[in-house]
This record gives C-alpha cells, structure tokens and sequence, in this order.
C-alpha cells in the first residue's frame, strides 16, 4: 500500500514541490548537517586566503535550496556570496530569506554582494557569470542528486586554482535504507527525486580525477543517542547508523 503512495520526480520537479515546507518538515539528516557545520564551516572559511591584491572573495552556495547555509555566509564583509540551485521556487525562498537577513546587518559587517541564479547543472555545461572565477564552493547534502563525474566537474570549472570545495552527503549506510523526500502536505503522497548512493571511496577516487585533494580528512557521522534532542524523533531509528559524511576539498 505505501508503495502506491510514492511517486519518484525528476530531482527540479521534487524541489519545486518540496519547497514551500523544506525547512519545516523536521529532516534529521538535514538538522545532523546544521549541528556539523557548526564547527566545520568556520574551519572551511578560515582555509580561504585573502590578499590586498584581491579584496573582495567569492563564495558559492551550489545547492543552495532555501538558503539554509548561504545565511551563515552573509555576515562576511569584503565577500561576494553566490546561491545557485536547479528549483526555481527553493531559490526564491532563498533569496526572500538573506534579503531580509541582509537588512538586518550594517554595512561593514555585510557580505558586499549577493547574487542568486537558477543553475541545473544537470541540464547545462554554461556557467552563470557571476558564478566564475570563486574561491570557495560549499555544497551540503547535493551529491546525492548528482552524478559524480558532472559534481566534481562543475565545481572544478567553478573554482580558480587553489580553491576549497567543501561538501556533505548522506552517508551509504542511511542510503542503503532511506533516500531524500518528503510527504506532501497537500497530496499525503511521498515524493522523491532521483538519487544515488555513493560510498566515500568512489566519492575520493571521482574527486582525484578531477584533480581535487583532500584538505582535511572524511568525517563520518552516526547518529547518538545524546542527538535525539535536537535532531527529533525522526533520528530515533537511525541511531547507531553512519548518516553523514563531509570533507574539504582542494582544487590542484
């Protein structure tokens, strides 16, 4: 019976549907990434150099969805932030979010620019002009949608030389048992886009051929019995499973 209520959509169409209750929907693998990059991305951040020949760095948010991350991004002055997602209607939340954020922040203690655009890596090979030339890409649980090959590769075409890509995933042990999607509120039907289970090897032997390395080493994440409080009772059934992985990369 719970089969016939699931429908598999193109990974956008998934997005698009998912949007309007993204944040809201109590995503443990989703809360599991806020309470990691708590403390990796200051560490992520801290490995982009800045020089007075380049006053102004750009990061991007690939993947960005509603905006989730690209908010911790915008308290960064002389730093030129850029959201880019495949869902039109993820990255309109997104960009109603940090434009309301942004009016909250002063001016030097701001990013000095914020550019969103709608890029389905899987539907083009032409970059976004203001996507060029970056010094750092963060990308937290995309991979999944992505085939390897064309995610390195992007973000290889992103970066100049010497830039850091720093990304999460599900781990293949939660994939073994459970991929991304929702219940839509309206239908009661679960939605799911399309996506791939990848073990941390394939994911660093895709990365060395396309010429990143390892800045710092996989971190894998299980679920402990000490997180259900702040993940929810959704992670109950995934304590003791490795759910997470994150890595920083650099592009040689």
């Amino acid at each position: 019976m719970e089969k016939r209520n699931i429908i598999h959509l193109p990974t956008t169409a998934a997005y698009d549907r998912w949007a309007p209750v993204y944040d809201h929907d109590d995503n443990p693998l989703q809360a599991l990434d806020d309470l990691e990059l708590s403390t990796l991305l200051p560490e992520f951040l801290a490995l982009i150099p800045r020089s007075p020949h380049k006053p102004t760095i750009k990061i991007i948010d690939l993947g960005c969805g509603t905006g989730r991350n690209t908010l911790k991004l915008l308290s960064r002055p002389n730093t030129h932030v850029v959201g880019l997602d495949a869902s039109p209607k993820m990255l309109d939340i997104a960009r109603q979010r940090c434009t309301s954020r942004l009016d909250q922040l002063v001016a030097g203690d701001r990013a000095d620019k914020v550019d969103f655009e709608v890029f389905d890596i899987l539907a083009t090979t032409a970059l976004p002009e203001c996507a060029r030339h970056a010094d750092a890409v963060l990308s937290t649980l995309v991979l999944e949608h992505i085939p390897l090959a064309v995610f390195f590769g992007t973000a290889a075409k992103l970066l100049v030389s010497g830039g850091y890509f720093f990304i999460t995933n599900m781990h293949a042990e939660m994939g073994a048992r459970s991929q991304a999607g929702f219940v839509d509120p309206e239908t009661g039907q679960k939605v799911r886009p399309e996506s791939f289970v990848y073990s941390i090897e394939e994911v660093l032997a895709e990365a060395a051929e396309s010429r990143f390395r390892v800045v710092k080493g996989i971190r894998e994440r299980a679920v402990r019995e000490e997180d259900l409080l702040m993940l929810g009772r959704r992670a109950e059934k995934w304590v003791g499973v490795r759910c997470w992985f994150g890595a920083v990369f650099e592009r040689m």
